[in-house]
């Protein structure tokens, strides 16, 4: 999280390169720009305007563009890609690590990347291709395949004198490897180990042998669960054969888990996660048009509802005062367990063994919090309308409500996951969908039997 300084700092500078474009000294901006980190120029250029983002991005070094595309939104960097051709493609991903270069690639259209690798070094080229062959979302996708390994059979000094041959390591290097002549995993070389050890004893008595490692296919939330539950800096990747890939990073890790939480957080609202805060109206409008739409039926079919009982709200006008109560209170209290799922889920928290134990719990959530809330409610309607069967009614529905909510928070997402849909982007619509509908029916079925 930001402090106080930093977020002073971060908007000292949005404002000052803002005032540099409208005074069009392209100079001071270049310099201004070029001086960030590649983090910090990639926010700049998010947060600006469409119009001014080209702008922007035209002024970033050669040497930097590389980095600071891959500090970029999915969208807003295969914005700029399409724009490219393949040897400027090629020459941007030089020096980047191969799972940096294959996130650029899967941006690209299909006919299009042929191209750019043709275009790249054989070594980039090869270490490329071996990431694509595995989906984005797994840890194959994640790894880089930049690695350090040695033989168990190895001296400490010699696996010393090994790697002050190299100009330098990879980044956030804390385990070297440790392979057999099949470059079969056996386990892990921690560099604390390595450093305090004698020279002369071997890498097979100091190594890590119950070190785990991920397979290639392990999906990137079961990877960031991981590495949260055991600390790690680094990980090794293996494939079914159990020879090492690659390894996964924590900086890739800390990625996936911001892009999970953005996603959840705007999947509740209904949005996708390539939802940009300065994407334009063109690109936006459509997006959140449909959702809007599917809300509208829901809307309707919650309507159609109210509408069934449209003599008895005409008798009782306290009815139509006292409706959205019933749905709100619902639609809050269903909200609330759908978000506790869904966070449960992402977390692999939930499974067939602790289903049952966590519905009867939010049963029993829903119904305390019912009885509580009908009592005021109740309560308040008798004093308000002067009307104790319209205190029972209202008081029975939101029972029934909040009851049902916590019900359908509980199995919605269950069942959306096992329909393939998105709990976090298709929840709230559904929940929404039920909390009005049972609702309106059990407030204005109540109300009907007791005043016709």
């Amino acid at each position: 999280m930001q402090g106080p300084n930093e977020k002073f700092s971060h908007l000292s500078r949005l404002a000052s390169i803002n005032e540099m474009m409208n005074s069009s000294d392209v100079r001071l901006l270049r310099h201004m720009l070029n001086n960030l980190s590649p983090g910090d120029i990639a926010d700049q250029i998010e947060s600006a305007p469409p119009k001014a983002r080209r702008v922007l991005w035209d002024l970033v070094d050669r040497e930097l563009e590389g980095e600071v595309i891959g500090e970029l939104s999915e969208e807003l960097r295969g914005e700029i890609l399409s724009e490219m051709e393949s040897h400027e493609v090629a020459s941007l991903t030089e020096g980047l690590d191969p799972d940096d270069i294959a996130d650029i690639l899967q941006q690209l259209p299909d006919q299009v990347i042929p191209e750019v690798l043709q275009a790249m070094s054989s070594q980039d080229r090869l270490r490329a291709e071996r990431v694509l062959t595995y989906n984005e979302d797994t840890a194959g996708g994640l790894m880089n395949t930049d690695t350090i390994t040695v033989r168990p059979d190895l001296t400490i000094d010699v696996v010393l004198r090994y790697l002050r041959r190299h100009e330098e390591i990879p980044d956030i290097t804390d385990n070297i490897f440790v392979v057999n002549r099949e470059d079969t995993f056996l386990g892990t070389l921690p560099l604390t180990k390595l450093l305090t050890a004698s020279p002369n004893i071997t890498v097979r008595e100091m190594m890590v042998t119950d070190a785990q490692a991920i397979t290639a296919d392990m999906p990137d939330s079961q990877v960031a669960l991981l590495f949260e539950k055991n600390d790690w800096v680094s990980a090794p990747v293996v494939g079914a054969d159990h020879k090492l890939l690659g390894r996964i990073t924590i900086d890739d890790v800390v990625d996936v888990i911001i892009e999970d939480a953005a996603h959840s957080l705007l999947g509740l609202a209904g949005l996708s996660d390539e939802e940009e805060t300065f994407a334009s109206v063109k690109r936006t409008a459509p997006r959140r048009a449909v959702w809007l739409g599917m809300n509208l039926i829901t809307a309707i079919l919650a309507s159609s509802v109210i509408n069934i009982f449209e003599a008895t709200i005409e008798k009782v006008v306290a009815l139509a005062i006292l409706m959205p109560i019933v749905a709100s209170m619902g639609g809050v209290a269903g909200s609330q367990t759908l978000t506790v799922v869904i966070r449960g889920m992402a977390l692999g928290q939930i499974s067939k063994n602790n289903m049952r134990w966590l519905l009867s719990k939010e049963f029993a959530v829903g119904a305390l919090n019912g009885m509580l809330w009908a009592l005021v409610m109740g309560g308040v309607a008798a004093l308000w309308f002067n009307d104790p069967i319209i205190a029972f009614i209202i008081a029975a529905a939101m029972a029934i409500n909040l009851i049902s909510a916590a019900v359908a928070g509980t199995l919605l997402p269950v069942f959306l996951k096992k329909c393939r849909i998105d709990p976090a982007l298709a929840g709230s619509v559904a929940l929404t969908t039920v909390t009005d509908v049972v609702g309106f029916l059990s407030f204005l079925g109540l109300a009907t039997l007791f005043y016709s």
